[in-house]
């Protein structure tokens, strides 16, 4: 094990669904996983706080504030968590998993997204907790938030971008500028724009300016590929997250690699040692110190991978200078 990097103790039984830190104690993680639980860890003591068992595998998980955490999953049930006295609430369910969830805190609201082709808001404080519901074209599949703008990515490679504040109808309706289903999306830490990664080796890069002059600096690129006796193999991009202060971003694949990407010049920073298995989930913390890596199978090679897997793992990454771009500034 590098000095920059340790692993975490009791990691979860099964595949890492979502890494997600607290937005204001940078040692604070959640985890959740297929084996039905949600952990709670301080890393800085690398130690399990608690743990939250559910009725199926659990898909999602974040914080609203550091004390409190929600998550859902396969079991279609929004849960409240409180991380000091360790109690359960349930706010109310879904019709089908839940595959995303956000905290909006200026409106102390929790969103959450599903197969069932809904997104839905809820007050954790209000008696009845769901507050409303917005039916979609299609399931979904991943959502991120930044400021008032919420970047819904569904299936048939569609995309809504709402203002949260006006959820009658999408501000923006896109298709997705990569040809393959969407597996990864992340907000830009300056509001500009997104991320999307897909299952296909690829990452777009996208702005929420519709002016020409914005959209021209859109673009993709291949990525999480490797070359193997002149057979170019190709791995599902599963996890995106910008850096919080310098709004570059990681990229992590089932190729079991992490790589740091500059999107306004163009050019990959770094990519880390690549891990024995793939790369479900990542996220950095909010001081943009820390990287979480979840490491497991992805069932890419169906049942029979599954036997020779490696056990799941959490590794905490300690960032440098690789996640600045070139001449960076407080400024720039």
């Amino acid at each position: 094990m590098s000095a920059d990097q340790i692993e975490l103790a009791s990691p979860p039984f099964d595949s890492v669904s979502s890494v997600r830190f607290s937005p204001s104690n940078p040692n604070h993680l959640l985890a959740s996983s297929w084996d039905t639980t949600v952990r709670f860890y301080d890393v800085a003591t690398n130690e399990q706080r608690s743990k939250y068992d559910h009725r199926a595998a659990v898909l999602a998980c974040c914080f609203s504030d550091g004390n409190h955490a929600y998550s859902g999953g396969l079991d279609t049930s929004v849960r409240e968590l409180d991380l000091q006295t360790e109690r359960v609430n349930h706010l109310g369910q879904h019709s089908d998993a839940i595959s995303s969830m956000n905290f909006a805190r200026e409106q102390n609201t929790l969103i959450t997204g599903s197969w069932d082709r809904t997104v839905r808001f809820w007050d954790p404080r209000a008696a009845n907790s769901q507050q409303a519901s917005h039916e979609l074209p299609e399931r979904v599949y991943n959502m991120d938030l930044v400021n008032h703008i919420l970047v819904v990515a569904m299936a048939s490679r569609l995309f809504h971008i709402y203002d949260i504040r006006k959820m009658d109808s999408p501000a923006q309706t896109r298709e997705s500028s990569l040809k393959f289903m969407t597996r990864a999306l992340a907000c830009m830490a300056d509001g500009q724009g997104y991320a999307t990664g897909s299952v296909e080796g690829r990452i777009a890069v996208e702005y929420f300016d519709p002016s020409p002059q914005a959209q021209e600096k859109k673009y993709a690129f291949k990525c999480h590929r490797q070359a193997i006796d002149d057979v170019d193999h190709v791995w599902p991009v599963n996890a995106l997250a910008f850096h919080p202060v310098y709004n570059t971003f990681a990229s992590a694949g089932s190729d079991g690699t992490v790589s740091i990407w500059d999107h306004k010049s163009k050019k990959r920073l770094r990519q880390y040692p690549k891990y024995n298995a793939p790369v479900p989930s990542i996220a950095f913390n909010c001081d943009g110190t820390k990287l979480a890596v979840g490491v497991s199978y992805t069932w890419e090679e169906g049942e029979e991978g599954a036997k020779t897997a490696e056990r799941p793992a959490v590794y905490i990454k300690n960032v440098g200078d690789e996640v600045k771009p070139k001449g960076w500034t407080a400024s720039s």
